[in-house]
């Protein structure tokens, strides 16, 4: 019976990945200091929005992995076989901007949060990307899929931050992530949509669904991946939680709240708590986000085109076997380090206005992955029930509708 339950656990540890990765990957440099924004303007008022995006996040991922499963290929691929290469380009067009968008993001991440620990981004800022090359290039899935896991585990030092700080009114925390708190300042709504914009981003639904394909997992593993998706999503929110509740106790100040300009003014504030330690774990954090997702976000691309136009793909191939694949992930890692570097101020700005590229083109991808699940013909048992088109159909209006509205606040000057 050990024996039996040895086996299973093992193999529930080899299915676990692609869910918790993507997730992770999701609070990146933009959505970190977004969230940071978000408690040290309003504390904790905006952590009601965090409890229902968690299950926006469940639903949307959760039918990402079940089209990987069910069908063994990428969202890409589908789009390109069920609507046509113009509808493919357009998809892909899309997202392209917004992935090149967010990797600048991250690698602006990289820099910023090496400037609060004293390093030199000219100099760091490269060597990262290097690194992240060589990694993914040279190393095979287990390897690349091991290293962006432990990554993930590093989200930690955001929790130890909220716990260690001091004058949290953890009532008052409870009481706000149920019981919603509205402003009649625009610049409450359109910080609300940015945060929802970093949470659910385009590239997570084509970087999940294609590697659940390259990791080979298949309908009889589903229930484990599921789950991975489930708990990689309510996890990813504690950690956000938990970034908004250290912010709003160090940095908010009644009664209008403090706008963050720069990574080193948020780091600044929580340099009391535990002798500067919280400091230190503000800045590990930073550059662990930004880490991980400037490694996953050229590899989402990567995979996106590779798949939709049938070139060789993923990390367990050589360079020779997979070259398009390969040059692709090259070029957006090359792309983001020399924008940062050229751009070198304004570091936060560049983060954040990311998260509203997001935002802006999620609608797009969501339409497209509703159309495809619920067609018998590409997943054949597997379609939506009534209750979840219901729910996804309804957040896609939502999200129509606010993108509608953060470019109204950005033409005002909101944004």
């Amino acid at each position: 019976m050990k024996r039996f339950r040895r086996k299973r656990l093992l193999f529930a540890l080899a299915i676990i990945g692609p869910g918790i990765i993507t997730a992770a990957a999701d609070n990146d440099a933009g959505g970190i200091i977004t969230y940071t924004q978000a408690g040290a303007q309003y504390r904790y008022d905006l952590l009601w929005v965090i409890v229902l995006i968690t299950f926006a996040l469940v639903m949307i991922q959760e039918m990402s992995s079940r089209m990987g499963v069910v069908t063994q290929k990428g969202l890409g691929e589908l789009i390109r076989e069920n609507y046509g290469v113009k509808w493919t380009m357009f998809a892909l067009g899309a997202l392209l901007i917004a992935n090149l968008a967010t990797t600048v993001a991250e690698f602006a991440g990289i820099a910023a949060s090496l400037n609060i620990l004293g390093l030199p981004p000219f100099i760091t800022v490269p060597i990262a990307a290097v690194g992240l090359w060589f990694l993914v290039v040279k190393g095979s899935f287990k390897i690349v899929e091991r290293v962006f896991l432990a990554l993930s585990l590093v989200y930690v030092t955001y929790i130890i931050s909220g716990l260690i700080a001091p004058d949290v009114k953890w009532l008052q925390v409870v009481h706000d992530t149920f019981v919603p708190t509205l402003h009649a300042d625009p610049k409450f709504m359109f910080l609300a949509i940015a945060v929802i914009g970093t949470t659910i981003a385009p590239w997570m639904q084509f970087f999940l669904q294609a590697t659940v394909v390259d990791k080979g997992l298949r309908v009889e593993d589903y229930t484990l991946t599921k789950w991975d998706v489930i708990v990689g999503s309510i996890l990813t929110d504690v950690v956000t939680v938990f970034v908004i509740v250290t912010a709003g106790a160090l940095i908010w100040r009644a009664p209008h709240g403090v706008r963050i300009t720069d990574a080193v003014q948020a780091a600044d504030a929580l340099r009391p708590v535990a002798h500067g330690f919280a400091e230190k774990l503000f800045a590990i954090g930073l550059f662990n986000a930004s880490l991980l997702a400037a490694a996953v976000l050229p590899l989402s691309t990567a995979y996106t085109y590779s798949e939709a136009f049938g070139w060789e793909i993923g990390v367990s191939r050589k360079f020779s076997e997979a070259p398009i694949f390969y040059s692709i992930y090259t070029f957006c890692i090359l792309f983001g380090t020399v924008v940062v570097l050229l751009v070198g101020k304004d570091l936060v700005n560049v983060m954040i206005r990311a998260q509203a590229v997001n935002g802006m083109l999620l609608p797009v991808i969501l339409i497209f992955m509703l159309q495809l699940i619920n067609r018998k013909d590409v997943m054949g048992e597997h379609t939506n029930s009534k209750f979840y088109n219901f729910a996804v159909w309804g957040l896609t209006i939502v999200l129509i509708l606010m993108t509608a509205a953060w470019l109204v606040g950005m033409l005002m000057g909101y944004g």
